[in-house]
C-alpha cells in the first residue's frame, strides 16, 4: 500500500497555485520584453525612414548635376501660372530616374502623351489614374506611419521653409511666423509657395515651378537648410488629394516651418467641425509631422539626415527652413 501511494504522489500534476505562479512569471517576462521589442521596431522604422530621405536628397543633388545646377522644381512646367488642371508632375517625378525608377518615369511621359522631361506634358489625374493605380513608390512611405498604407502616397515633402500658408477659416495661430514684422531675416511670402520666382520662396520647394539654383540659391549654406522632411497624409489634406504622389498639387512640395512640428496628429483631425482641427485648415496641417516619438526626420541640402525634436526653439526651426535669412542657426 505504501508503494502504491508513493508512486501516485510522484505522478501528480501541478497544483492550481503552481500554475498561477508560472503564468504570473511568464506575464512579467513578457511585460519586460515588449518595451524592448517596441524600441527595436521604432529604431528600425526611423532608420528606414532616414535612408529614404537620404536617397531622395542624393537624387535631388544628382538631378541638379544634370540640369544646369537647378533642384527639381515643384512643377515640371516652366512659368506655371496656377492652372491646377494642367498638373505636370511633382519633384518626385523628376527624381525617378535617380531612384532606379526610370521605367516608371518613361511610363509617366507616355501617359501624358510625350516625354515628361522634354515636352513638360501634363500628368493630370485623368490620364494618370489608369496607368498608376496601385503603383506605390518603394521608398515613398515611412514604415512608422500606418495611415492607409496601400494608397499611392508619399510621406516625404519638400520644404517651403517659413512660407505663409493661410487656411480657409479663421483659426490661424501661426501666420505671424512668416511675416516681415517678426524680424527673423525674411519678408512676407506668397501663400502656399504659389510663386514662379525663386526670390519669393523662403525654402527650396514650391508648387509653381520656381527654379532653385543649387547651391547658389542657398547662401545660408547647404548644411543649415532643410531640403525634405516628413509629413503625415492623415493630417495634410493635399497629401490625400488624389491620392497620388506624382501630382504637383498633391502636396509633396509644400510643407512650411511656420507650423510647429507635429502640431496636430491624425487622431485629432477631421474634415468638418471646429476650425481648430479641420484637415483643410492649411495654417495648422501644412506642417511637418511624423509617427516617430518626439520629432521628425529631415534631410538637409548637403545630404545629411537629422532627427529634430519637436521641442526645438521655433526661431531656430525657421532658420533651418529658410535658405537665405542670414541668421545664425542655434543648437538643434
Amino acid at each position: 500500500m505504501f508503494l502504491i501511494l508513493r508512486r501516485w504522489r510522484l505522478k501528480r500534476g501541478f497544483t492550481l497555485i503552481e500554475l498561477l505562479v508560472v503564468i504570473a512569471i511568464i506575464a512579467i517576462l513578457i511585460g519586460l520584453l515588449l518595451p524592448a521589442v517596441q524600441k527595436v521596431r521604432e529604431a528600425a522604422a526611423r532608420s528606414k525612414c532616414q535612408n529614404n530621405l537620404r536617397q531622395l536628397a542624393l537624387a535631388c543633388i544628382q538631378y541638379a548635376d544634370n540640369n544646369n545646377s537647378t533642384l527639381p522644381p515643384g512643377d515640371l512646367g516652366p512659368g506655371f501660372a496656377g492652372d491646377w488642371a494642367d498638373d505636370r508632375g511633382s519633384w518626385l517625378v523628376s527624381t525617378l530616374p535617380y531612384m532606379e525608377q526610370n521605367p516608371l518615369y518613361t511610363a509617366i511621359g507616355k501617359a501624358a502623351g510625350g516625354s515628361v522631361g522634354g515636352t513638360y506634358a501634363s500628368v493630370s489625374k485623368a490620364n494618370g489614374a489608369g496607368v498608376f493605380t496601385g503603383i506605390r513608390l518603394p521608398y515613398g512611405r515611412c514604415p512608422a506611419d500606418d495611415w492607409d498604407p496601400r494608397a499611392n502616397l508619399s510621406n516625404y515633402v519638400g520644404s517651403m521653409g517659413p512660407q505663409c500658408a493661410i487656411g480657409p477659416c479663421g483659426f490661424d495661430p501661426n501666420q505671424q511666423y512668416c511675416q516681415t514684422a517678426i524680424n527673423w531675416g525674411y519678408t512676407t511670402s506668397p501663400d502656399h509657395g504659389n510663386a514662379t520666382q525663386s526670390s519669393q520662396i523662403r525654402g527650396l520647394f514650391c508648387r509653381m515651378g520656381a527654379f532653385m539654383n543649387f547651391p547658389g540659391s542657398i547662401p545660408d549654406g547647404t548644411s543649415n537648410t532643410i531640403l525634405v522632411g516628413e509629413a503625415l497624409p492623415g493630417v495634410h489634406d493635399h497629401l490625400q488629394n488624389g491620392p497620388a504622389w506624382w501630382l504637383m498639387n498633391s502636396g509633396n512640395q509644400h510643407c512650411t516651418t511656420i507650423i510647429p512640428m507635429n502640431y496636430i496628429m491624425p487622431e485629432k483631425i477631421g474634415s468638418t467641425g471646429s476650425c481648430n482641427t479641420q484637415s483643410n485648415n492649411w495654417n495648422i496641417v501644412w506642417g511637418f509631422s511624423s509617427r516617430h516619438s518626439g520629432g521628425c526626420n529631415f534631410v538637409f541640402a548637403d545630404g545629411s539626415v537629422h532627427f529634430i525634436t519637436q521641442s526645438i526653439d521655433h526661431k531656430t526651426y525657421n532658420d533651418l527652413g529658410c535658405r537665405a535669412d542670414g541668421q545664425p542657426v542655434g543648437t538643434y
